[in-house]
């Protein structure tokens, strides 16, 4: 491979040094970017945690690489996103083939305005070497142990006890909370019996890591290229995209029937890639071959177990959804896990992530799911309706909502769900958006907003717009903020970026502080003092 792993090392933890540090506020299971980011959030609020993982080394092979807007925003918020952009293959256009003919193209972002652009192609062994680097600034914070295999819990009603594997022998460890990142095959999952339904699909996709300096398409810049029936293959899709270093993302969908392990071999992968790119000179980096499976947890909170990323949903590739869907998990945890420990917040809070991100996660799946429905038709008639649809998304705008070649991750909103106040206006930005971006000249409107509760104000200040402990930012006559928010509104902004009440200008402060309980998950409503 490209991209050389390097070993990490295994440190005696105290517990094998028969030093006795006590109950760890939070212990994470997997140390991939889902857990890794994740005891970052929790680390910028002032939250220690431990991450056991049973590997010492990234990811091995590419992985993820599409991350979207909303997770690089979040991203930059963990203090990576500008790495990830500097190393990454920046792209907001993509183009859809059927057979040699394009149908149409679109643009993910025609307004600029936003530091983060629509997608970032990077690998996830980049990602996860940045997050390991963050690492290293919280040393008081986050104890990351790698070699360090979890073989079982103890649940009690107030923490978990989790059996610990190593090389100089086994130990216990003691947490308030333990996060299950630990993947799409979670053994903290399995062990606990939990059901992770849904649907596994037939058809077999095969992956290959391309190293290839001259590319096999031209254009000025990176964009993302599918294909239905692509002349160059005899499977019914393929897709194309670049990724730092001079290494493709190749995707081609194997014909039905398939064995996986005799496609991924040298002698029938090499004549696939020469029929797309000709005689260029490659080499082979990654390759491997994967089913679809659409599935997730019935409850993501289990008590002091909650699960997070891939071991509480998982979705097709197609779509970006898999990854970036994980982050925005801890995006929306991160801060009310912390408002929990702190006792700033009742544990109740805690289903509001199950309640948020299981909705998140049907939404990613319905979208998945329609996706790999639409590129592998079941019968002759659903063949016939899909390649009519590509006939005439050509030259009719209505056919191209019709085509699905993977929704691109966009985040859901969270309008009517439990925290967010009900909408009072029909101006502005409704109550569960996230955040857009706007620039500021020095900086990005993005960079002020988050990781606490904010009152943004947008316009003329009616009053001495304020909320006891809660930090106030105002906009008046930027046009930039204005065309995103509207103009003379008030915004309580959640810590995850994320809107939580909307209102014209001169509410009342009560009725904000009402907003404000409601948003932390309060049973009890403040009142204004």
């Amino acid at each position: 491979m490209h991209y050389e792993n390097r070993e990490y090392p295994f440190r005696t933890p105290p517990e094998l040094k028969g030093e006795t540090p006590g109950r760890y506020p939070v212990a994470i299971v997997g140390a991939g970017p889902i857990g890794m980011a994740m005891a970052i959030d929790l680390a910028l609020k002032g939250i220690r945690s431990v991450i056991l993982d049973d590997n010492n080394v990234v990811s091995v092979g590419s992985r993820a690489i599409c991350w979207a807007k909303r997770t690089l925003e979040i991203f930059d918020r963990l203090g990576i996103g500008d790495r990830m952009l500097e190393k990454g293959v920046t792209w907001k256009v993509g183009r859809l083939f059927h057979g040699d003919k394009e149908v149409y193209n679109f643009d993910l972002l025609p307004d600029d305005a936003h530091k983060m652009p629509a997608f970032v192609n990077l690998q996830q062994y980049y990602v996860e070497e940045y997050l390991v680097d963050r690492i290293a600034d919280f040393p008081d914070l986050i104890d990351l142990r790698w070699l360090s295999k979890v073989t079982g819990e103890e649940v009690v009603a107030d923490g978990v006890t989790l059996t610990v594997q190593t090389a100089e022998g086994d130990y216990q460890l003691a947490a308030d909370y333990v996060l299950a990142c630990d993947g799409a095959k979670s053994r903290i999952r399995q062990r606990m019996g939990l059901k992770f339904e849904g649907h596994t699909f037939e058809e077999h996709f095969l992956i290959t890591d391309v190293d290839m300096p001259k590319p096999p398409f031209e254009s000025e810049t990176p964009e993302r290229w599918f294909w239905f029936k692509p002349p160059f293959h005899t499977g019914q899709s393929a897709l194309l995209h670049k990724q730092p270093d001079d290494i493709y993302r190749i995707d081609l969908q194997l014909e039905f029937g398939s064995d996986p392990a005799e496609e991924a071999k040298p002698e029938k992968v090499i004549p696939r890639l020469k029929q797309i790119v000709g005689d260029r000179a490659f080499e082979i980096d990654w390759v491997s071959v994967y089913s679809f499976t659409c599935a997730m947890l019935e409850k993501f909170v289990h008590g002091r177990v909650i699960f997070v990323g891939d071991s509480a949903h998982v979705v097709s590739p197609f779509g970006a959804r898999g990854g970036n869907g994980g982050i925005q998990d801890v995006d929306n945890l991160g801060w009310k896990l912390a408002a929990v420990l702190k006792g700033e917040a009742p544990p109740d809070l805690l289903m509001t992530y199950d309640e948020e991100r299981r909705h998140g996660a049907a939404e990613n799946i319905m979208n998945s799911s329609r996706a790999t429905n639409f590129m592998t038709p079941k019968s002759k008639m659903e063949a016939v309706f899909r390649d009519a649809v590509l006939n005439l998304a050509s030259d009719l705008p209505f056919a191209r909502r019709l085509v699905n070649s993977g929704r691109l991750s966009v985040p859901c909103s969270l309008e009517g769900l439990a925290l967010q106040s009900p909408r009072r206006t029909d101006r502005g930005l409704a109550p569960g958006t996230p955040c857009p971006d706007a620039p500021l000249g020095e900086g990005w409107l993005l960079n002020k907003l988050g990781g606490e509760f904010m009152l943004l104000t947008v316009g003329k200040k009616t009053r001495d717009d304020a909320l006891a402990g809660v930090k106030s930012l105002h906009f008046e006559n930027h046009p930039d903020v204005t065309a995103h928010y509207g103009d003379n509104m008030i915004y309580l902004i959640r810590p995850d970026q994320h809107v939580a009440a909307a209102f014209e200008a001169g509410t009342d402060v009560a009725t904000l502080t009402q907003a404000l309980a409601r948003a932390k998950g309060q049973a009890a409503l403040e009142t204004a003092s």
